[in-house]
């Protein structure tokens, strides 16, 4: 990754929460915490941020409460073939005319660039599905309200009140931070808020997280491996992994990586 790219990532970091640790950035940018260091000192120094003990700080953080998530620009090209193999096969569980909930997401959104052509009732708490939905496809689209929060491209609320809990759908499509024997997990408490709220409003929940996934560990359980009726990864999916997700009587569905990276680009579809 280039250094202007990291600075950017970086920036972006510090605007999220109070103080974007050397260990956040180092995750956001896969580069050593050496590099880090030294681009902390940079920014620093050109007044674009503050340095403090152990990270950096914003000059003038944003007002709105901030989510323990990647900005989505920074998420939405990790791992991107496998995401769209995924996507593929997630669609492929439609059926025109199904009402369907899709969580906010980068592996989730990669479903749209399937959906085109499809006839389908959304629900979805993201603002860049919505978008791309409405713009490029017949899709009958329906959005929850609440704040948009900009860097995740998410739409959330902290009222029970909103129009969540008036859409059925057969199936919820959603993504996660980590998945292992304990459950499905996630980050931030916000973000958990929203999706169980979510999730009670379908008969299946669908999974949809790539290898990596089963290896990340995180501080929130989201829900329990049983509530999760098929989960969708790609053919890089460990073993063990595996064998964990068939012991749950989970519907496993493995994508084929090469058969997506070969296969015509779906944005050009839209």
């Amino acid at each position: 990754m280039h250094e202007r790219e990291r600075h950017r990532i970086i920036l972006s970091a510090v605007q999220e929460k109070p103080v974007a640790t050397i260990q956040d950035l180092v995750e956001l940018t896969s580069a050593s915490e050496a590099t880090i260091r030294r681009d902390i000192a940079a920014l620093h120094v050109q007044g674009r941020l503050r340095r403090v003990r152990g990270g950096a700080e914003a000059l003038n953080p944003a007002h709105i409460g901030s989510l323990a998530a990647k900005p989505f620009r920074v998420s939405e090209g990790e791992h991107l073939a496998q995401k769209r193999a995924i996507a593929r096969e997630a669609v492929a569980l439609c059926t025109d005319g199904d009402p369907i909930i899709l969580n906010g997401g980068t592996t989730t959104f990669q479903m749209v660039h399937y959906l085109t052509s499809r006839r389908l009732q959304v629900f979805t708490n993201s603002f860049a599905i919505a978008e791309h939905l409405v713009k490029h496809s017949k899709n009958q689209v329906t959005l929850p309200g609440g704040a948009i929060y900009r860097d995740q491209s998410i739409i959330l609320s902290p009222f029970d009140n909103d129009v969540t809990r008036n859409f059925y759908a057969r199936r919820m499509f959603m993504g996660a931070q980590g998945v292992g024997p304990i459950g499905v997990m996630e980050r931030d408490a916000l973000i958990i808020q929203a999706e169980q709220k979510l999730i009670n409003q379908a008969d299946e929940l669908v999974l949809m997280v790539d290898s990596s996934k089963f290896s990340r560990r995180c501080s929130l359980i989201l829900c329990p491996l049983e509530r999760v009726s098929t989960l969708i990864t790609d053919d890089g999916i460990p073993d063990a992994a595996r064998a964990m997700i068939e012991d749950a009587g989970i519907r496993l569905i493995v994508a084929a990586t090469t058969a997506a990276e070969q296969a015509v680009e779906p944005s050009s579809a839209a």
